[in-house]
């Protein structure tokens, strides 16, 4: 983030790890004739949950899996009906029991432009004790390991 302008830049080093396109229904439309807000981040957890379920299909099966804990968004272009978005999921640095993801989305007719991009941390949870647990070595092997 720089100085008064609230776009959150992502990182320059983050490991692609699932690309996924995602159709635009009618009713993610608001009233002034573009995608909602809101289903910017529905699509991010698209992507993500898409990633995880394909990627260890355990998941929340074994009592653990990811909490998202913050999530940000800087809409750069609007998206409308119809069309499909191409939702990209990046990983960046990871922690004990935490992880950065990205994603940007952009218009599949449109490549190359984004229309969003965003981000959150995730971190690997206990569901019965909630509790944070350290990440599963799968998903700290997917892991940027060097920013500099």
């Amino acid at each position: 983030m720089t100085g008064l302008d609230m776009r959150f830049d992502l990182p320059e080093h983050k490991q692609l790890v699932h690309t996924q396109v995602i159709p635009v229904r009618w009713g993610d439309m608001d009233a002034a004739g573009h995608v909602n807000n809101t289903l910017y981040f529905r699509y991010f957890e698209t992507v993500r949950l898409d990633w995880l379920r394909l990627a260890d299909s355990a998941i929340y099966e074994d009592g653990t899996g990811p909490v998202i804990v913050n999530a940000f968004c800087s809409f750069l272009r609007q998206l409308r009906f119809p069309g499909d978005v191409v939702a990209r999921h990046y990983v960046g640095q990871a922690g004990r029991s935490s992880i950065e993801t990205f994603f940007t989305l952009e218009r599949a007719d449109e490549p190359g432009q984004p229309c969003a991009t965003g981000g959150g941390k995730l971190v690997w949870t206990d569901m019965k004790t909630e509790r944070s647990i350290p990440l599963p070595d799968w998903l700290r092997a997917l892991a940027v390991t060097d920013a500099g």
